[in-house]
């Protein structure tokens, strides 16, 4: 009988084997960021406050500024090492997209160091790092916001092209910026540094709202239109979310802010802008449960064709997060218990679909298979 003797595997190939790891670190993988650190930010603002659910956010906090950092250096290297792979892919119609997620997920964690950071890093480190984070993040979505409409505007082969729910993706960012630079806002001086944020969020809220709304009908024509996307690209119709939550959520933090900057004689355009963020969420809020219902009945009939496991699965989390937030601006801003309920029942399924993503995602990566695609 004779015995064969596997062949040492060479340091070349263990190599190029590593090299590999990072050639499809693609931007949508930041989405993994931002779902993990919606799960802390929501759970910081929740209506129902306790103990352990406070150290529970922190402890997803770290472990979002952790994977920022990680899939961040990842991404770099990934551009470092396969200059060519990363082109072809910011070329691509669909992943081109996904270049609004690195800005969202600088502003998730940064969000999350304004709210939750002082217990790991203290108050002033903590905030300086929001600022940061945020001035960065709002940076690079505006610039997501102009380049990737241009890119597909200007692209030579327009045959063939649908609307996609990734289409919000690029656009989204400076709704994300409106939102949680009201949360900056109060660490600012009072006066024209105030004011200057204020105006700049609220102008940011317009910009991503109105394209938002003619992405999102145009997405809306094609579902209806010409069905659903490939089975494994379900998932990204809760992108739709993302904007309906967020803009509530930024409504109505804003409106609430708005009495820190308008005094006195000016008290009654606080008034009118609270007012607005109030009837905004109630209007849009009614138009988010449609959507919720629709996203959710698309999910099933996906899962029932086998819809397997993808990292587009992280539309599962960050959307419904943007809602939980929506619903507890909301609430607090109307003083309404039942839409603070409201939240507390999205975060609810908020955290199962994070449970369920994060567990198969970090399975994918050890397996593999994420990494190193077919």
């Amino acid at each position: 009988m004779t015995v064969t003797v596997p062949a040492p595997i060479s340091t070349e190939t263990e190599t190029d084997t590593h090299r590999r790891t990072f050639e499809h670190i693609t931007p949508n993988w930041f989405a993994a960021v931002m779902g993990t650190g919606i799960v802390a930010t929501a759970a910081a603002t929740l209506p129902v406050q306790f103990p352990a659910l406070h150290i529970f956010a922190v402890t997803v906090w770290v472990c979002a500024a952790a994977a920022l950092f990680v899939i961040g250096t990842a991404f770099a290297l990934h551009w470092i090492g396969h200059r060519d792979r990363a082109v072809e892919y910011a070329r691509h119609p669909v992943m081109v997209q996904f270049y609004g997620a690195p800005p969202m997920a600088l502003l998730t964690v940064g969000a999350g160091a304004g709210l939750l950071g002082a217990d790991v890093l203290g108050p002033s480190a903590s905030t300086a790092l929001f600022a940061i984070l945020w001035i960065t993040g709002t940076l690079a979505g505006l610039f997501t916001s102009v380049a990737v409409p241009y890119r597909m505007i200007t692209a030579a082969d327009h045959r063939d092209v649908a609307a996609l729910p990734a289409w919000l993706m690029p656009v989204v960012p400076p709704m994300v910026s409106a939102s949680t630079g009201a949360l900056l806002l109060p660490h600012l001086p009072e006066g024209q540094w105030r004011l200057a944020l204020l105006c700049a969020c609220y102008a940011m809220f317009g910009l991503s709202l109105i394209i938002g709304m003619i992405t999102l009908t145009l997405i809306y024509g094609r579902l209806v239109h010409g069905g659903l996307p490939p089975v494994d690209a379900a998932p990204t119709v809760w992108i739709t979310l993302g904007l309906i939550g967020q803009s509530i959520t930024a409504a109505n933090l804003l409106g609430t802010d708005a009495s820190m900057v308008f005094t006195g004689s000016q008290a009654s355009i606080a008034v009118g802008l609270h007012v607005f963020g109030i009837g905004y969420g109630l209007i849009m809020g009614g138009f988010g449960v449609l959507m919720f219902a629709l996203a959710a009945a698309l999910s099933v009939y996906a899962a029932r064709r086998k819809m397997e496991f993808s990292l587009t699965w992280w539309s599962f989390t960050f959307p419904i997060g943007t809602c939980v937030t929506g619903a507890t601006a909301l609430g607090s801003a109307l003083d309404f218990g039942l839409v603070h309920a409201l939240a507390v029942v999205l975060y609810a399924a908020l955290l199962a679909a994070w449970i369920t993503v994060a567990t198969r995602t970090v399975r994918g990566v050890l397996r593999g298979n994420l990494l190193h695609p077919n």
